[in-house]
């Protein structure tokens, strides 16, 4: 029987979400629990990989297992063996086809800046005080629906087929009420990613917030396909994947 985790973790402490040696990573941490509860070894595959320092609201992993478990017993007993910065919110029967990597038609991340300093968003957000002409970035934003080859947003040397993807959603969204007051939130959502491509595209962004360079100089770095071309790649810290879409799970 095939399973599907859905989980969140606050990415400070860790290399990201894939195995690696002598570096803690996510995958390797929800390894362990889970082939300890289950008294068999397990080997979770995840829906994509983060960065390190880089955190998910929501990711989705799955993991094939022959016997029956009690699901909300197994959901409270990871929560209480993992450590404080991963949660697990529910475990899902799917068919034994279904893929946690493949089968995911759309995600969705966020890039969260705070204009201000705030000693308790030090490792979830990126404190930037410069003024920025967002009006103008959420106009770039709009011309990245017009491309689906982003090769000059995708970090060098990477192992892909392809540099396209398709992005359904590019905006800049700054806070008014009391609570996120100064917050500024840039969310995209494609059916994929490359590798360092939100935060690249966000430090391009950022460059055209503060008048450095023009909406068709950002159209003539998409067109470049060169990383060097772009903009600088913004901090992990301030990057949460926040959702995760299949054709058969609901939300």
């Amino acid at each position: 029987m095939r399973y599907f985790i859905k989980l969140a973790y606050n990415g400070t402490r860790y290399h990201g979400w894939q195995l690696q040696p002598n570096a803690s990573s996510v995958q390797e941490t929800m390894n362990n629990a889970v082939s300890t509860l289950l008294n068999t070894e397990i080997n979770l595959m995840g829906a994509g990989r983060t960065d390190t320092g880089v955190h998910a609201k929501q990711m989705f992993a799955h993991f094939d297992y022959d016997k029956q478990f009690d699901i909300p017993s197994l959901v409270h007993k990871l929560n209480s063996y993992l450590p404080k910065d991963i949660t697990v919110y529910t475990i899902i029967p799917v068919s034994d086809q279904a893929h946690s990597r493949f089968d995911a038609v759309k995600r969705t991340y966020e890039y969260h800046i705070n204009t201000f300093k705030d000693p308790f968003l030090q490792e979830q957000s990126w404190y930037f005080y410069q003024k920025l002409d967002i009006d103008l970035m959420n106009e770039a934003a709009k011309l990245l629906f017009s491309y689906t080859d982003f090769q000059c947003f995708s970090k060098v040397n990477t192992d892909v087929n392809t540099f396209d993807c398709t992005i359904f959603k590019a905006h800049w969204t700054l806070g008014s009420t009391k609570e996120d007051y100064g917050k500024l939130i840039f969310t995209i959502s494609a059916n994929r990613f490359l590798r360092n491509m939100v935060r690249a595209i966000v430090g391009t962004l950022i460059n055209i917030g503060l008048h450095k360079i023009t909406l068709e100089d950002f159209e003539n770095i998409i067109k470049s396909k060169s990383r060097d071309k772009a903009g600088f790649s913004v901090p992990a810290h301030g990057l949460y994947l926040t959702e995760i879409e299949y054709d058969y799970i609901t939300k």
